[in-house]
């Protein structure tokens, strides 16, 4: 008996070695285009390939790094990319305006966007920026949601002067004064400015009036369509890493680190952590899905500025059919 057994573990083993070099050899190479530089808002998906959540999924993943939502949004739009990860309103508006791609899975339920201003400026509430200098991210989501702000808190464009600069200048010119406030994210410019030391008072979008459905996995239609279980392995495998994210930190900023070695480990290591609460937020039951009512809100308040056409079916932007059930979602805590 003991040496059928031994036989059968064997054979069994022999069996499954046969069956995991089959599955390497059968890697689906995927190119996935990130919003930003690598660092605590994708650290998911970096321990996703560190933890082998990808290749056990029979996926060779190349994450590649980016420079601001609305490009990305871009690449995507004009084909140039298949699979990304964006702000799903600034995705929303290429969608509406014909670019055929859709949400499948969004990771930040609110968006992280905020005002930040030095204390010693004196701005106590989003009213306080009349008047004023405020530095504004080319290229970024933040821009994309500005008008919204502006009339959820009784504010216009004119009311102050938006300067338009490169990301990399924004931390320096509002620390060297030739910028009175400047419009970023509470996982980006708030830890850096804290980082240098500065103190700051930060106005969250979220809080203020604009409570939106936010970064998100998407991808173009054709890509859909061609590669629909490529899709589903991939968002389950990329979601199984954001929940190691949320469980093992530390370990996930290592992953972080052996993907893109030249990551700043410990502005990450904050980043991470202010990201935690986004993930279910917005009512969110699920880690990766954003419920139905929360992007028939996100349409009502973009329509309202014309962010987004009015009467739009929310549904035009996004896609569950991809998602893992939710049995083998993890399930937000009450």
């Amino acid at each position: 008996m003991r040496a059928t057994m031994r036989n059968l573990s064997a054979a069994g083993v022999l069996a499954a070695g046969l069956t995991l070099g089959a599955a390497a050899a059968a890697q689906t190479k995927l190119t996935f285009q990130l919003n930003w530089t690598a660092g605590g808002p994708n650290a998911g998906f970096a321990a996703a390939v560190g933890e082998g959540y990808y290749k056990d999924a029979g996926l060779d993943v190349t994450i590649v790094q980016g420079n601001g939502s609305g490009n990305t949004a871009q690449l995507v739009a004009s084909g140039r990319a298949q699979l990304a990860y964006a702000d799903a309103v600034t995705v929303s508006q290429l969608i509406a305006k014909g670019a055929p791609m859709k949400v499948v899975s969004t990771i930040y339920q609110s968006n992280p966007n905020q005002v930040s201003a030095l204390k010693k400026a004196n701005i106590r509430s989003p009213k306080d920026l009349a008047g004023k200098k405020v530095g504004v991210p080319a290229g970024s989501s933040q821009t994309t949601m500005l008008p919204l702000f502006f009339k959820a808190n009784g504010l216009k464009e004119s009311d102050m002067t938006l300067m338009n600069m490169p990301p990399a200048a924004m931390v320096p010119s509002l620390l060297q004064g030739q910028v009175d406030a400047i419009l970023g994210s509470m996982d980006a410019y708030q830890i850096q400015l804290e980082a240098q030391g500065a103190q700051t008072d930060n106005y969250r979008f979220a809080d203020y009036g604009v409570p939106t459905v936010s970064t998100s996995i998407f991808a173009s239609e054709t890509f859909i369509k061609e590669n629909p279980d490529v899709l589903r392995r991939f968002i389950a495998a990329s979601l199984k890493g954001w929940s190691f994210a949320l469980d093992n930190p530390a370990k996930t900023i290592q992953h972080v680190k052996a993907v893109f070695p030249d990551v700043n480990e410990k502005l990450a290591t904050a980043e991470l952590a202010a990201i935690t609460p986004l993930f279910c937020s917005g009512g969110a039951k699920f880690i990766g899905k954003a419920e139905d009512a929360h992007w028939t809100r996100t349409q009502e308040l973009l329509s309202e500025v014309k962010l987004l056409p009015a009467g739009q079916d929310p549904k035009s932007y996004y896609t569950n059919a991809y998602l893992p059930p939710e049995s083998q979602l993890r399930a937000c805590k009450g």
